[in-house]
């Protein structure tokens, strides 16, 4: 097949791209080589330089209509990873986010609807991040739904969502796709506006599509200077840098994190040609795994021993909660995951301590914390 992958110079657009090409597929990759992601000039000569030698390479954007349309009448099918990402900074960088995720993938549509497009397939990176606060479990009405946290009660200290029937506590539950998307930042917004979109175009023309609901995806190779997103690499980095490490909430929110190369077989599945159909579908291990955790087993694999404070600060726009329910995931993709947290996390800490020694530090999380602070975004403690 020929693969065109918007946004493929990223940490799983690239590794996407190169197991495509090893079964066999011809992979075109558009990316803008953004400096938030990518770094400088050097860094994103070297990015292109070395996805050249694989793929064919372009340095472009995925609002370039006119490029995704000369685009579109050669490929089969599309792999659209090309967003913005970050929960945090989608909180004030609005019209950024909105253009880059909504007007992008617009635009990508309106060129694989044009009357000399090839592409018969989409599969869409969306987020689980569209759910909310996902499902939830109360021993007197079953699985549930709760709403958006409040804020009051999180200023007392109560992180936890209560049933939104009865009040009582619950417990978090695998959240299945069936569930209510209702998301809490502009970016989960945009993620499943990206998502509606894609779906909607391909049922209206009869095209195959996949929405990709991707957990805490981690491994070697992510952005270790975005400050905006990933917890294992800012808190890599701060503890390489022998910074201290401050926790929101209390430490027990947890994640769903899956490894990059189980991301990419989910991707690779999707693209196969006999994958067909519409369908939303969870990418994710299934197991939630806290903050506090996190934090403790990076602190040991690093052998940090400075000061760790859970502050009971909190983000708005962040979510208590996120484990998915992976039933489709094994089902409509044929996957299980192949590599548990532990393992994956061990792999991860010796590739970003040796990159972190070697290149050059940088206050970026602590000017977001500030940019959160200065858009009234950042709460309680």
């Amino acid at each position: 097949m020929n693969i065109l992958i918007t946004g493929g110079a990223g940490f799983i657009g690239s590794r996407t791209a190169a197991a495509l090409v090893q079964r066999g597929d011809r992979v075109t990759i558009v990316d803008n080589l953004s400096p938030q992601i990518h770094g400088d000039a050097a860094a994103q000569t070297q990015v292109a330089t070395s996805l050249s030698e694989h793929t064919n390479f372009i340095h472009g954007d995925v609002r370039d209509i006119d490029l995704m349309k000369s685009l579109a009448r050669d490929h089969d099918a599309v792999l659209h990873l090309a967003a913005e990402t970050g929960t945090g900074q989608s909180m004030y960088d609005m019209v950024r986010y909105s253009d880059v995720n909504v007007t992008g993938t617009a635009a990508l549509l309106e060129a694989v609807t044009a009357s000399d497009s090839k592409i018969r397939k989409i599969v869409v990176a969306s987020s689980r991040s569209i759910y909310g606060e996902g499902a939830y479990r109360c021993t007197s009405h079953g699985l549930v739904y709760p709403g958006d946290r409040s804020p009051i009660a999180m200023d007392a200290g109560n992180f936890d969502p209560r049933c939104p029937i009865c009040d009582q506590e619950v417990a978090v539950a695998p959240t299945p796709e069936t569930a209510p998307l209702t998301p809490a930042s502009v970016y989960a917004v945009t993620k499943l506006a990206q998502e509606n979109m894609v779906l909607a175009v391909a049922r209206a023309h009869g095209l195959s599509a996949y929405g990709l609901r991707y957990q805490n995806v981690f491994g070697a190779g992510q952005s270790l200077s975005n400050p905006y997103t990933g917890i294992l690499s800012i808190f890599s980095r701060e503890m390489v840098f022998g910074r201290s490490i401050e926790i929101f909430e209390d430490g027990l929110e947890s994640r769903d994190f899956i490894h990059v190369s189980d991301v990419v077989r989910a991707n690779c599945a999707a693209l196969c040609a006999d994958a067909t159909g519409i369908h939303p579908i969870n990418v994710g291990t299934g197991i939630g795994v806290s903050v506090e955790t996190v934090t403790a087993e990076l602190a040991r694999l690093l052998d940090y021993t400075g000061d760790i404070r859970v502050s009971g600060r909190y983000r708005a726009g962040d979510i208590r909660h996120n484990i998915a329910n992976v039933d489709l995931f094994k089902t409509e993709l044929g996957m299980t995951c192949d590599i548990d947290f532990r393992t994956g996390l061990e792999e991860f800490v010796t590739w970003s301590r040796a990159e972190l020694m070697r290149g050059v530090d940088s206050d970026g999380y602590a000017r977001s914390l500030a940019e959160l602070a200065e858009h009234g975004l950042m709460k309680g403690g």
